[in-house]
């Protein structure tokens, strides 16, 4: 069988969302006449679940597993929750196409509370993100609910959902996106709208990763990009890259196109303390990556200026 006959190879997760990730590009790759098989894979992120992110090397923990695949020519590519993806790659990957966006919101989920302006004396919130606990301390400081306790929350999304049904945490925060593409939307209580919870960058996207040398699939991967979400989310990733680029940063990003312009805006907090949130945002029309990349720079700076470090 010649390298043309051989069927394209996604290394996935073996998580029930990463796995409908990959289902859904390998449906709309076989829309187009490719032959696809997937190559479930378990990460040390999915292995480690008692401690954070943020303690134990990053979300790049999700992925590497997978280039190694990718190296190896066990795989052709794999798909990602764009969050998840480091802001820098490991030379001789690259970064193929960016889909277009699921929700990018954060969801609240509980079984007892409707609302989490609404939680009982005492309450214990769950988050596997230093961004959702920051954001969610101020608005609790804003509500002068000292008593509310955020505690950490890891495991994927049906181990988080056993642990608040199992009474753990009254109340726990999770992205939108990921809820409803495994049909779950009817968990959530409430959305949070993005000027309340600003989402984490690249939030909602699906992210394509390749072999830098492989430009077959480069054009094969081409048809699959979305421009507004590329725009958007290279205007994110931009900001956390100029901020280091680490899920152990509680920083917000989140940009939108509206008639041609890009609006962003970004958040940073200090992880502990009660030092006010550092907000910047700025708009522009751009034309491509760079100039996307380039406005979330801009916006980094503003943060640094206000002292985001």
């Amino acid at each position: 069988m010649n390298a043309a006959d051989r069927p394209l190879v996604i290394a996935t997760r073996e998580s029930r969302l990463a796995l409908w990730q990959a289902e859904h590009v390998r449906a709309v790759l076989q829309a187009r006449g490719h032959r696809v098989d997937l190559l479930g894979m378990t990460t040390l992120g999915d292995q480690i679940l008692d401690r954070t992110l943020s303690k134990v090397g990053g979300k790049g923990l999700f992925v590497k597993e997978l280039e190694i695949a990718l190296a190896d020519g066990r795989a052709d590519l794999a798909v990602h929750s764009l969050k998840d993806v480091p802001m820098d790659l490991p030379e001789g990957f690259v970064l193929a196409c960016v889909m277009e966006r699921e929700d990018p919101r954060d969801a609240w989920v509980s079984a007892t509370c409707a609302h989490p302006d609404a939680l009982p004396p005492g309450a214990v919130v769950g988050t596997s993100s230093l961004r959702r606990t920051v954001l969610l301390r101020e608005r609790f400081a804003r509500l002068g609910r000292s008593d509310v306790r955020i505690e950490p929350l890891r495991g994927n999304l049906d181990t988080r959902l056993r642990k608040l049904d199992e009474g753990q945490y009254a109340g726990i925060v999770l992205a939108a996106a990921g809820l409803k593409r495994l049909g779950l939307g009817e968990r959530i209580r409430h959305v949070f709208d993005t000027a309340d919870m600003l989402p984490a960058a690249g939030q909602g996207a699906l992210g394509i990763e390749i072999r830098s040398d492989r430009a077959d699939l480069l054009a094969a991967l081409a048809p699959l990009a979305h421009r507004d979400t590329t725009l958007a989310t290279a205007a994110e990733r931009a900001v956390s890259r100029a901020l280091g680029g680490s899920c152990s940063m509680p920083l917000a990003a989140h940009a939108l196109v509206e008639a041609g312009v890009l609006h962003l805006r970004a958040a940073w907090g200090e992880p502990e303390g009660d030092a006010p949130l550092l907000r910047a945002d700025a708009a522009e029309a751009v034309a491509d990556e760079a100039a996307a990349a380039a406005l979330g720079a801009r916006v980094a700076a503003a943060l640094r200026a206000q002292g985001a470090h």
